[in-house]
């Protein structure tokens, strides 16, 4: 049987042919084009800031995400602040007897200094591994408080992928609103020239192709 592009090709006249195929090569390295500049920005979203029950620092990219958890919470946003807490290196340090403070011991030390106190400051379970397992660890402890919503704080990059995850796992639980760190130096026009921001950007569009597909991929053991 014929190939079917073999068969469309045959039908063309043999002048229009070259034309037809550069012009869909163009038309390819156009739309190639608009994607790969505009990746950076499409990334970035964020919701109105509102009164809420409490604000959530996702982990990560300490002290930036905390430093910002602290400035919504001195503006008056929230009265409680809420960390995650990660469940490695921690679990392998300790089958190795190695004492580790994780990344929520300082973000809480981040937090009093600025000017936080520490009755407002609440680390919730259980442990976490991925971002996935952080909307379920903050979507069942706001169920549980049964009123209002959770401002979660996290980097410019990884906002979009935040706001997808809630509304496929914490949604039916609560309201979120999604706020990057306003110190966050990530370039959204100009990601590919710096290797940070080019590995997020990689990293989150990996992320949000796994999150569509429903998380198959799960975090290496």
């Amino acid at each position: 049987m014929p190939d079917h592009a073999n068969v469309f090709m045959a039908f063309l006249p043999r002048s229009r042919t070259p034309r037809v195929l550069l012009a869909a090569g163009l038309a390819g390295m156009v739309l190639a084009s608009i994607c790969f500049f505009g990746v950076g920005r499409w990334l970035v979203v964020e919701d109105p800031l509102a009164k809420a029950r409490a604000i959530a620092v996702l982990s990560g990219s300490m002290p930036l995400r905390a430093k910002e958890a602290a400035k919504l919470y001195r503006e008056g946003y929230a009265p409680e602040i809420w960390l995650t807490h990660s469940q490695e290196p921690g679990e392998t340090l300790a089958a190795m007897n190695i004492p580790f403070a994780g990344e929520d011991y300082y973000n809480v030390r981040v937090l009093v200094h600025e000017g936080v106190p520490q009755g407002a400051i609440h680390v919730l379970e259980p442990p976490i591994v991925n971002t996935a397992d952080e909307m379920n660890a903050i979507a069942a402890t706001l169920q549980r408080k049964k009123d209002g919503a959770v401002i979660l704080v996290t980097t410019k990059a990884h906002t979009r992928r935040v706001r997808l995850l809630w509304r496929k796992i914490g949604s039916s639980r609560g309201s979120a609103i999604v706020r990057a760190a306003s110190d966050d130096a990530f370039d959204p026009r100009r990601w590919w020239r710096n290797t940070g921001d080019a590995l997020d950007v990689v990293r989150e569009v990996l992320g949000l192709m796994n999150a569509w597909a429903g998380q198959p991929l799960r975090p290496g053991q």
